[in-house]
């Protein structure tokens, strides 16, 4: 039995799955396919029935930490996050992770996924990761490329000459082509879309890496060799890693490398790269809609329709998104989907919050949602997960009123600790120290009102916090 690590890359925004992906809470951990796991969940998922599978290794970023540790041992996986400390691009993440798992296990194969794709066909997958195995054994770079269904325009090609099941050397990597390309490509048998997982020993990987690009490795192995434990999580060196030149994968490794093998897969594999294609892989009624939440629909056709906190009426829509969020509704015909990425740059121009947050923004001990805000005021709805703890703060510009509508709370104020029960409230003046936690067996749901002539997330000197986060302020 090979040894199998499973190495899940969470670092992506999914920005043209706006308003639902955000920066803050971007796609891969959202339930975008399914209601019950998310796509995070799902791709953890599959990797494990594999023979010989360990835990998986996720380098994700610092904002999404405590959501990616939290999901993975809500489906009882312990992994090793590695928290990369800036974008980087895949080549690097994956040297990271490569460097994890030899100090894992050294004779285990990683299995690189990105934590937003979805395979319908768990089990072909499956087979296929053990098909490339004996290549991957003996040394070679691995990946897996789709058979086409579509000349489609949004994915990389993969030449070779796929004439089986088994892997077959690659032959070329090809761009994103054009419309009559991509037909050609299809047509001719022997390209396969390029899907951006990959199988191999990580010290074949780690000498690729030092064969093309030297300043990568140099800046990868300084990184982890300094890197340091903190919490579930593992730290590598800021500025180590900041020296690693950004590059992915396939320009880095797969196109330079001169014996690269190719596993074809037919799995009902996607990227759900746009509003489109989770359209394809979402469940759709007999006119072809894909429709979620508090829908009334009438004469729409090959339409997604989604709401989240609403009702959603649509007529006579053919071809169409609607995309309906706390703060943000996203109207759009299919074909011109892609587009939305413009819509966040335009966004990120307008320094507007909603390219990053949702309404509700989730924290390491639950969750708050902004219900209402005025001049001088806001009002948030708190959800603290039960066992959870906020950190001990102080606020300089603003005081709070705290109401319990669901629940109980044990509450921290100056040098008072008492418990508050639904219909209790308390009040927490400017400069008080202060803390909510959650001993209990059931979430608590608290009603803020915050009163001041600064109410930023900033405005936080943190004294003490379960979460790794005292000293700062956001």
């Amino acid at each position: 039995m090979i040894p199998v690590t499973p190495v899940i890359l969470s670092g992506g925004s999914g920005t043209r799955l706006w308003p639902a992906s955000r920066a803050a809470y971007p796609k891969q951990l959202l339930p975008m396919v399914a209601s019950g796991e998310t796509m995070l969940q799902q791709t953890a998922a599959r990797a494990a029935p594999l023979d010989g599978a360990a835990a998986p290794i996720v380098v994700c970023n610092e904002a999404h930490r405590f959501m990616v540790a939290e999901q993975l041992h809500a489906i009882g996986l312990d992994p090793t996050i590695i928290l990369e400390p800036e974008g980087r691009n895949t080549a690097p993440a994956v040297a990271l992770a490569a460097i994890a798992a030899q100090r894992r296990d050294d004779d285990s194969l990683i299995l690189v996924m990105p934590a937003d794709h979805v395979i319908k066909d768990v089990a072909a997958f499956a087979a296929a990761v053990e098909r490339g195995m004996d290549a991957a054994v003996s040394g070679h770079l691995v990946t897996f490329g789709i058979r086409p269904d579509s000349a489609h325009t949004g994915y990389g090609y993969i030449q070779a000459e796929p004439t089986g099941d088994g892997p077959v050397p690659v032959l070329s990597f090809k761009e994103k082509p054009a419309r009559d390309v991509a037909e050609d490509y299809v047509a001719s048998g022997r390209y396969l879309w390029n899907s951006g997982m990959f199988l191999f020993r990580p010290d074949r990987y780690l000498d690729a890496i030092l064969r093309f690009e030297p300043d990568m490795y140099a800046a990868c192995e300084a990184s982890m060799a300094v890197a340091r434990e903190d919490l579930d999580f593992l730290r590598p060196g800021e500025k180590e890693f900041s020296e690693s030149p950004s590059n992915s994968i396939d320009y880095a490794v797969m196109e330079r490398v001169d014996d690269a093998m190719v596993v074809p897969l037919s799995a009902g594999w996607s990227d759900v790269g746009s509003w489109s294609s989770l359209q394809e892989v979402r469940h759709r009624d007999d006119a072809g809609n894909a429709v979620t939440g508090d829908v009334v629909q009438v004469g729409c056709s090959n339409s997604l329709i989604s709401s989240e906190s609403r009702l959603v009426a649509a007529v006579g829509l053919a071809d169409h998104v609607v995309v309906e969020t706390k703060d943000a509704v996203l109207v759009a015909p299919k074909d011109r989907a892609e587009d939305v990425k413009a819509i966040v740059d335009q966004l990120k121009l307008d320094d507007r919050p909603e390219v990053t947050f949702h309404r509700q923004v989730f924290r390491p001990w639950g969750s708050y949602d902004g219900v209402d805000q005025g001049e001088n005021f806001q009002v948030k709805r708190l959800i603290v997960n039960p066992g959870a703890v906020l950190s001990l703060q102080l606020h300089h510009h603003r005081a709070e009123h705290w109401i319990v509508v669901q629940g109980k709370a044990r509450i921290t104020r100056g040098d008072e600790e008492f418990d508050l029960s639904v219909n209790e409230s308390t009040y927490i003046p400017i400069g008080e120290k202060h803390r909510i936690a959650n001993p209990f067996d059931a979430p608590v749901h608290i009603i803020e009102v915050q009163s001041g002539d600064y109410l930023g997330e900033d405005d936080i000197v943190r004294f003490e916090d379960n979460y790794g986060r005292e000293g700062t302020n956001t």
